[in-house]
């Protein structure tokens, strides 16, 4: 399979895991069984076992000593603040709210790869961007509203920190990819990740009541710490092995389409006219900032 197309559909699989698991993580977090900061410890840690693990049957490689400071900064805005603030921002504002304001990460990341990865911004790149915008801020203004958190104002400062973190992730771990394999540094990453949240987690995670569990809240804990910790965080750095970061960022607008076609198939949401405009509009953005250019 010729790398392009596979760091594409690298990029696609981790936008339909993330937009399944809002479901999962909802019914775990929501049902009381796990704390927000206690699940977001289990994640990370399940998640570093599983990369310690996979060091053992994959090529050793190297790193120079003056790139674990780019590591940690990496497992900082990457794993820690980043979950840790939408995490905290999401109990305090809606969905709706939180969705709106992820749409800026493309934007935010399209400006700091100019900056920082000196990458270049064509003009289908920007419509293809501001299309995925306007579809995404269209599903997600008519999607399913909740009940209001309790300080919406401090929620949405939350999530927008969340949403400038993962920016600068993406734009950190580009570099690191141009010299590493992900098998080589991830296991660091989720190390250092730990580290930083388990003050915030560990007495969380130790009140959880094993034996409360069913198997379906069993499976939706599996599924968070595998597929959308271990997974997905090891094909975003794969994708952006071959794509520029503006791009693979872009493909965040696939999130909540996902997410509302996972809902209609599970019975929770229903299918109208605005849905399928914004899904079009969103697609279309995508496929046109992922087109490949001369210097991609």
């Amino acid at each position: 399979m010729h790398k392009r197309v596979f760091a594409l559909i690298a990029a696609f699989v981790v936008q339909v895991i993330y937009g399944v698991t809002y479901t999962f993580a909802n019914d775990v977090i929501d049902g009381g069984y796990i704390q927000p900061y206690g699940f977001i410890l289990l994640r990370i840690t399940g998640a570093a076992l599983l990369f310690w693990i996979l060091y053992f049957f994959t090529p050793k490689e190297k790193i120079a000593p003056k790139d674990f400071l780019i590591l940690i900064t990496a497992a900082f805005f990457g794993v820690a603040l980043n979950m840790l603030t939408f995490f905290k921002g999401l109990a305090y504002t809606t969905p709706i709210h939180a969705s709106v304001i992820m749409v800026v990460v493309p934007i935010i990341v399209l400006a700091l790869s100019a900056i920082l990865l000196k990458e270049r911004v064509t003009n289908l790149k920007i419509g293809g961007i501001f299309l995925g915008l306007i579809g995404a801020i269209v599903l997600s203004v008519y999607g399913k509203a909740s009940h209001a958190g309790d300080n919406i104002l401090l929620g949405n400062f939350l999530v927008f920190i969340n949403a400038v973190s993962f920016s600068i992730y993406l734009i950190i771990i580009k570099k690191l990819t141009n010299k590493y394999h992900p098998f080589t540094f991830m296991k660091w990453l989720f190390l250092f990740g730990f580290l930083f949240v388990l003050p915030f987690g560990y007495q969380e995670l130790s009140a959880v009541k094993w034996s409360t569990f069913s198997n379906y809240i069993f499976f939706s804990v599996g599924f968070s710490v595998i597929a959308t910790t271990f997974v997905a965080y090891l094909l975003n750095p794969i994708a952006l092995r071959t794509l520029k970061a503006s791009t693979v960022s872009t493909f965040l607008y696939i999130q909540p389409v996902i997410a509302a076609i996972f809902a209609i198939l599970m019975g929770s949401d229903t299918f109208n006219t605005v849905k399928l405009i914004a899904a079009i509009l969103i697609f279309t953005g995508v496929y046109l900032v992922s087109k490949p250019t001369k210097t991609t």
